[in-house]
């Protein structure tokens, strides 16, 4: 289908070339060293370009030396995924929220309702009041025994009586808390016969369990929270090429849902055992910029770089051979400009001018350039169907020949 696309745009590149032959033939004005102006450039109109797809980017610093092939999965930390449930069972009253949503931490996820809560509270309230009465009367004991006026029995069953208060209203007042319910409130005679199911974390509501009118017990899993900003690249590296990895190597990688987008990550610990079956180990790396569109879960595939030679290239289509010599495509508009005879109707035309490189080594798709003349700064270098310009160029000539 690809060829075919591309055969469709070399036709029609063809037929406006023709065109413009035509037109050239009924404008013989050019001179001879307007021709020569124009050795080397093709002239490419908005309809061809969009043919063609035309892209147009400029020199990449990137890695193209010792590289170790890995595929892995996105992840987030244990403490970046939380399963959600209750310290004690009750009735789901309302669900706050929908699967996808994005929550803060706090935020309520759900409403449970049961007599249970009612009465937790009420025994609170009580064992409150209780320990009150009982701290005076342990006090006054406690006075007592020291001016040796009271009984040592009775101030040892007074400090007994309080300490086990005490500890009653701690763990009362602790139960509480984990129902978000405020003791405060309640020493204050506010008494709640519901309780707020709320997210532990930032992140998103990945799972819903429960229905509204469901009993849900103590530990049942109900919403699942992942923050996915927290998100990392696991990979696994076989055993043969393990010693060559080390924390701060860049690792490139693309996602099977966006291919033409690469991402790239920073390696920050290497596991210490390998996968049974597999003879490798997990390589843990960080995303070096966060994308909303990755999910955990999502497969990736990569590439990891064991040194930090940077060099420049291009997309191998973005480079032309012919003869022994290899060549690039710049844009250069100034042989437009300078056209005294340039129309309204040339305003969409875009000149693109052939440079002579030298190609080096070839990884994944991309090829080292070394420039043997410098470009100007900003310059943009077309990155896609540099072949197809050059057999454009080269039939003008063989036209302009005859």
């Amino acid at each position: 289908m690809k060829v075919k696309i591309l055969l469709m745009a070399i036709v029609m590149i063809s037929a406006i070339s023709c065109q413009n032959g035509l037109n050239d033939q009924e404008n013989n004005g050019h001179d001879e060293h307007e021709e020569n102006k124009r050795e080397g450039i093709v002239i490419l109109n908005k309809e061809q370009r969009n043919a063609l797809n035309l892209q147009l980017g400029s020199l990449k610093m990137r890695n193209l030396t010792t590289v170790i092939k890995t595929n892995g999965q996105l992840e987030v930390a244990p403490d970046s995924r939380a399963e959600v449930s209750v310290p004690v069972g009750g009735n789901i009253k309302e669900i706050k929220v929908f699967t996808g949503d994005k929550v803060k931490k706090g935020r309520v996820l759900a409403v449970l309702e049961h007599p249970d809560y009612i009465e937790l509270q009420e025994n609170f309230s009580e064992v409150a009041n209780r320990l009150e009465y009982l701290r005076q009367d342990y006090e006054r004991q406690k006075e007592l025994y020291e001016k040796n006026v009271g009984s040592g029995k009775s101030y040892q069953q007074s400090k007994a009586e309080f300490n086990i208060a005490k500890s009653k209203y701690e763990g009362l007042k602790a139960r509480l808390k984990l129902l978000n319910i405020s003791p405060g409130k309640v020493m204050e005679g506010k008494i709640s016969p519901v309780v707020n199911v709320v997210s532990p974390i930032n992140g998103f509501v990945n799972k819903i369990n429960v229905k509204v009118g469901t009993y849900v017990d103590a530990g049942d899993k109900m919403f699942e929270i992942t923050d996915n900003s927290a998100i990392h690249a696991d990979f696994l590296v076989y055993e043969k090429d393990v010693s060559m990895i080390k924390e701060g190597q860049k690792i490139h990688f693309t996602i099977a849902s966006l291919p033409e987008k690469e991402f790239t990550s920073t390696i920050f610990a290497t596991g210490k055992e390998f996968e049974k079956n597999t003879r490798a180990v997990h390589i843990h790396s960080k995303l070096d910029n966060y994308d909303p569109a990755l999910i955990p879960g999502m497969y990736i595939s990569g590439h990891i770089h064991t040194d930090k030679h940077l060099t420049q290239t291009l997309p191998d289509d973005a480079i032309v051979t012919e003869g022994t010599k290899s060549f690039i495509f710049v844009l250069d508009n100034s042989v437009l400009h300078d056209d005294e005879n340039h129309s309204h109707e040339q305003e969409d035309l875009m000149a693109f001018r052939m440079v002579e490189i030298i190609p080096g080594s070839k990884d994944d798709g991309h090829t080292e350039v070394k420039l043997i003349n410098s470009l100007p700064e900003n310059s943009k270098i077309v990155l896609n169907a540099a072949y197809y310009l050059l057999a454009d160029m080269n039939k003008e000539e063989t036209e302009h020949e005859h």
